[in-house]
């Protein structure tokens, strides 16, 4: 299968990308990527940062309480961990945070909250001892 050239939202998906994670993490990403897995990284680039993350109604501030809420009451963990160290990037604050996960506690129930409360507070944790 030849290589297709890049889409506008794929470029637009990137730079998003690389603005909530960071560049490290997206480079990491890229060079971990396989002929396997390589059209589902483009699939999330394209899908979740070039349209969802880079939309305009929400700020990435807003999206990101969102998605550390929905992740918790998924149970993804690596994901929260993920998300939790992107906050350095889009403006939501440990407050924020506890706020998204004391709404996973009513909604999506308190042991997907607590699992994630634990997860946010040693990731806030690791994020702080990093810029110490």
């Amino acid at each position: 299968m030849a290589d297709k050239p890049q889409s506008e939202i794929f470029t637009t998906g990137m730079a998003t990308r690389r603005s909530v994670l960071g560049n490290a993490h997206v480079d990491r990403a890229e060079a971990n990527k396989s002929e396997f897995d390589a059209p589902f990284q483009t699939l999330i680039t394209e899908a979740a940062w070039g349209r969802v993350w880079s939309g305009t109604q929400w700020t990435k501030r807003e999206r990101s309480m969102v998605t550390i809420a929905l992740l918790a009451a998924l149970g993804q963990d690596e994901e929260v961990a993920m998300h939790v160290r992107a906050t350095a990037h889009t403006g939501a604050t440990a407050e924020d945070i506890r706020e998204a996960l004391m709404h996973v506690a009513i909604y999506a129930g308190v042991p997907a909250a607590n699992h994630a409360f634990k997860i946010a507070k040693a990731t806030l944790a690791e994020m702080a001892a990093a810029k110490a």
